[in-house]
């Protein structure tokens, strides 16, 4: 597999695989997460209310100050839901669209939050990844990122083996679910979707962080099977209000709109009748909101009355503001919230970093972007994320690699991270430098 770091796109929180828990005991690294003990506990009664079916009528508060793992908490939730659980995540401020109604655009991220898991016979290519090479190019519209554009794979099961040309999608696909050479998978042969198994057995288990381990296919790599795969309810809402196949509106994309609400009557009373016959199953993912406190009465008030909906999500709110006006109102509250809505949700505190997690986060997001850190770089940079945030602290990771790589070397140093941090300012120094020349500004 050709080069990752520096041509593929690294989410934030692509590292993270669950909580962290076993037995009900967070461990101070595991999954991803560091630190954070009392309240990845919490996130993991939660869970257990929610895989028991006690949430009903509930939802989640993280409050804590800023950089403070709430997002990430959350996506740990959903993972801990399953591989499969969907998560939609939205900042308060994109509730208010110029084009769709507040309670519109809560709808639709709700209903993007509820998985359904469709069976159905297909014929596929399956088999173990014994060599995967992507070619990448440049971005039609941005010279500067590359994407990938095609390539090869060789698929191999206990009869045979077989090497197949892939199109961008296929190859998008399979860095998306982080697909390897050892990895178990399917391609649809109609429309190319990839779906990634588990690991195969004697093939480089890891001591940490696999656990999906399978066995190698047998029989041909191109077979007829059951293919399994997930919708959520805005696809099939926005399937059946433009009356396209599921395949189309997978790989095609759809614009923005309102759905009517007889269409998602139609919708919710069809697979309703698919679970029944068994053809498929719910998936209730998280809905997570950030900012929460930017929402106004009138969202609090669609949500408080969502949390009661058969069909609803797991809602999941944050904020790192105090007591703060509700918006819309002139009342002061804790959090910026109505007080009706804060006593139906479980609220979970998050707290600052102490320097020790601070270096094992710094360790991980430097392993998920490629960065080699040096230990002067490495405490350089724990030290910037205690005096400043932990945020600044890894956005400096890529910038003092490129400015390493700009003078000959692979490995961060100090003096690289030092250049980075003088180049790009914190929002401390930011706030400083606005005052200094605060005459001089535009009003």
């Amino acid at each position: 597999m050709e080069g990752r770091g520096a041509s593929v796109r690294v989410s934030v929180h692509s590292h993270i695989r669950g909580l962290g828990v076993r037995d009900g005991k967070p461990l101070p690294v595991a999954d991803g997460l560091v630190g954070q003990e009392e309240a990845r506990r919490a996130a993991w009664v939660v869970v257990q209310l929610i895989k028991s079916g006690k949430m009903a009528g509930r939802a989640v508060l993280f409050a804590g100050p800023p950089g403070t793992g709430k997002t990430a908490l959350a996506v740990a939730i959903a993972r801990e839901l399953g591989e499969e659980a969907p998560f939609m995540s939205l900042t308060a401020s994109e509730v208010y669209s110029a084009e769709l109604k507040k309670t519109e655009v809560l709808m639709q991220a709700m209903r993007k939050a509820i998985g359904v898991r469709v069976r159905e016979q297909r014929w596929v290519y399956e088999g173990v990844v014994e060599k995967l090479d992507i070619k990448f190019g440049r971005h039609p519209l941005n010279p500067w990122q590359q994407v990938p554009m095609g390539g090869t794979v060789t698929l191999k099961t206990k009869k045979e083996e077989r090497t197949l040309r892939v199109g961008a999608n296929v190859v998008s696909q399979m860095l998306q679910r982080g697909v390897e050479e050892g990895d178990v998978i399917w391609i649809d042969e109609e429309t190319g979707r990839v779906v990634r198994v588990g690991r195969a057995k004697g093939r480089g288990e890891y001591d940490v962080g696999v656990t999906d381990l399978v066995d190698i296919p047998e029989g041909p790599v191109y077979k007829e099977k059951e293919f399994v795969y997930t919708l959520t309810l805005h696809d099939l809402d926005v399937m059946n209000s433009r009356s396209e196949s599921i395949f189309t509106l997978l790989f095609g994309g759809a614009p923005q709109r309102e759905i009517p609400p007889d269409v998602r009557a139609r919708v919710d009373k069809l697979v309703k009748e698919w679970v029944e016959e068994g053809r498929a199953e719910l998936l209730p993912g998280v809905l997570f909101i950030d900012d929460a406190h930017m929402l106004d009465i009138e969202v609090f008030s669609f949500l408080s009355r969502a949390m009661e909906s058969e069909l609803a999500p797991i809602i999941i709110l944050a904020t790192n503001r105090g007591f703060t006006r509700i918006r819309g109102t002139d009342i002061v509250a804790p959090h910026g919230m109505p007080l009706d809505l804060l006593d139906r949700l479980l609220i979970i505190k998050t707290r600052l970093y102490k320097p020790d997690e601070i270096r094992e986060i710094l360790k991980i997001r430097a392993k998920e972007e490629g960065v080699k850190l040096s230990d002067e770089a490495l405490e350089k940079l724990v030290k910037i994320g205690s005096e400043n945030s932990l945020r600044y602290a890894t956005q400096l990771l890529t910038p003092s690699m490129v400015l390493a790589r700009q003078k000959g070397r692979e490995e961060v140093q100090g003096e690289d991270v030092e250049e980075a941090a003088a180049l790009f300012i914190s929002t401390k120094e930011s706030s400083r430098y606005l005052q200094e020349y605060e005459e001089k500004m535009l009003k």
